[in-house]
Formats: C-alpha cells, sequence, structure tokens
C-alpha cells in the first residue's frame, strides 16, 4: 500500500514549520515541505518527521540557457539541504515561481519545440545528478487556469510525456490530481496510465474547488484509493489548505484514502 503524507505549509498555520511538522509525524504522516531557503533546517531535523519530498531548486528554469544554469546550482544547493533532512525526493516545475505561484518568467503563446528539447536536456541532467546523490526529482503538473497561469508544461500529459522522454530514474513524475481536476479531469485513467508506465514518484491531492481536504469539493477520492490500491505502494500527499480544524482535515484525508 500507499504512504500518506501531508504538506507542513498548509496545515496548523498557527504554529512554528517545525512544530508543525511534530503535530503531522504526531499523527502518523510523512512531511512535506516548499522552499527551504525560508525555513531552519536544523530545528527540522530536529524533530522526529519523516520528510518525503521538498522543493528541489531555488529560481531557473528549464527552457532557457541561462534559467537552466541556475536552476542546475540550485538543485545542486537543494541536494545538501535534502541530505540534511533525509529527504528522498525534490520538486520541479516547468519554471520558478514566485510568492503567490506566478511564474517568474511566464510564457506567452504555444511552448515550441526548441523549448521542450531544452527542458529534455535541462531534465537529463537533473536526474543525473539525483541519481549520484541518491535522491529523484519529480516534476510537478499544474494547473494554468486558476493557480498557476503561465508555467509551460503545466498539464499533466505534458509532465508526462517530459518524464517518459528522459526515460531516467533520477527523475519521475509528480502527479498533483488537484491539479489535474482543474486542467484535464479524468482522473483515474490518469492514475492507472502514469502508474502503468512506471512514472509516478509521488501523487498529491486535493479537493476542487478550494483546493481543500478531500471530502470538501467534487473528486471522488475514495474512487481514486481504489484505483491506487491496485499496485501503487509510492507516497501519497495532501497539499491541501484546511477547510477548518487541521487535525480534522488530516483525519478526512485519511479516511478518504483508506480502502
Amino acid at each position: 500500500m500507499y504512504t500518506l503524507a501531508a504538506c507542513a505549509e498548509m496545515v496548523f498555520l498557527d504554529l512554528p514549520i517545525d512544530e508543525r511538522a511534530r503535530r503531522i509525524h504526531d499523527a502518523g504522516f510523512q512531511v512535506e515541505i516548499w522552499d527551504w531557503t525560508r525555513h531552519d533546517l536544523a530545528a527540522l531535523a530536529r524533530t522526529p518527521a519523516d520528510f518525503s519530498s521538498m522543493t528541489g531548486y531555488i529560481r531557473g528554469s528549464l527552457t532557457d540557457e541561462e534559467g537552466a544554469a541556475e536552476l542546475l546550482s540550485t538543485a545542486e544547493e537543494s541536494l545538501k539541504a535534502a541530505e540534511q533532512l533525509g529527504c528522498p525526493r525534490l520538486n520541479l516545475h516547468g519554471t520558478g515561481l514566485d510568492g503567490q505561484g506566478l511564474p517568474v518568467v511566464p510564457v506567452t503563446g504555444e511552448v515550441t519545440g526548441e523549448m521542450w528539447i531544452a527542458a529534455h536536456r535541462t531534465l537529463t541532467r537533473l536526474a543525473e545528478l539525483g541519481e549520484s546523490a541518491g535522491v529523484v526529482f519529480t516534476l510537478e503538473n499544474l494547473n494554468t487556469a486558476v493557480d498557476h497561469p503561465g508555467v509551460p508544461f503545466a498539464t499533466a500529459a505534458d509532465t508526462l510525456a517530459l518524464v517518459a522522454a528522459v526515460d531516467r530514474p533520477g527523475l519521475r513524475m509528480n502527479l498533483d490530481l488537484y491539479h489535474a481536476q482543474i486542467g484535464e479531469g479524468n482522473l483515474i485513467e490518469l492514475v492507472r496510465r502514469a502508474h502503468a508506465l512506471g512514472l509516478i514518484g509521488e501523487i498529491q491531492v486535493a479537493d476542487v474547488p478550494g483546493r481543500r481536504e478531500p471530502g470538501t469539493g467534487e473528486i471522488n477520492y475514495p474512487a481514486v484509493a481504489r484505483a491506487l490500491g491496485l499496485g501503487y505502494e509510492g507516497t501519497v500527499a495532501m497539499e491541501a489548505w484546511a477547510s477548518g480544524d487541521s487535525e480534522l482535515a488530516l483525519e478526512r484525508f485519511r479516511s478518504a484514502f483508506t480502502v
């Protein structure tokens, strides 16, 4: 069966990040964080938490030479931070995001063939870095309709195509079902296809609309959980804002994915 995790950036918001990690751990979940540069890594390392994922870069992009160099350089810094926390996965996006989730360098118009080639080259180099360090970089799909307009390679289809084209164990897909529901739908078939290809590094979940915990919106997460129960053994992480009490949100998440 899969392992459950929760994002410490989105629950217990009245507490310091290390105390959030403790509370999530005490509730029986692994812990995810976002931008590690904003946190006291030593304090987090002193907690009993098992860290499942963190942001794998600070700046940069996949598609231009200067941005790729920055992405690779800051990925190397992120690998050192991941080692400090014992974190096995480092998450990526098509380009750097600002504090509001908007792309630092948005793409206007169609993503070109040259951009695909550059992204493939950059992701291959990232996969090599991950393999050398014994960790996995994960490329996350995003939605452009609500949260992340202007991000290239945002759809689950594009993300999956890039990961499949690179075809290295150091790169997998972070399949975010909240973003996929907004952008594409057909979640169970998407999960089955990505799993059959062996390309899922992690699955993230939140309900639609509102990006709250499972059970607050339109997605039938128990049905998704039953599909995952047919062979997925990775991590399912709640990357969702608590609709009210954080402990209740975690229990709703656990209930939705207990099959």
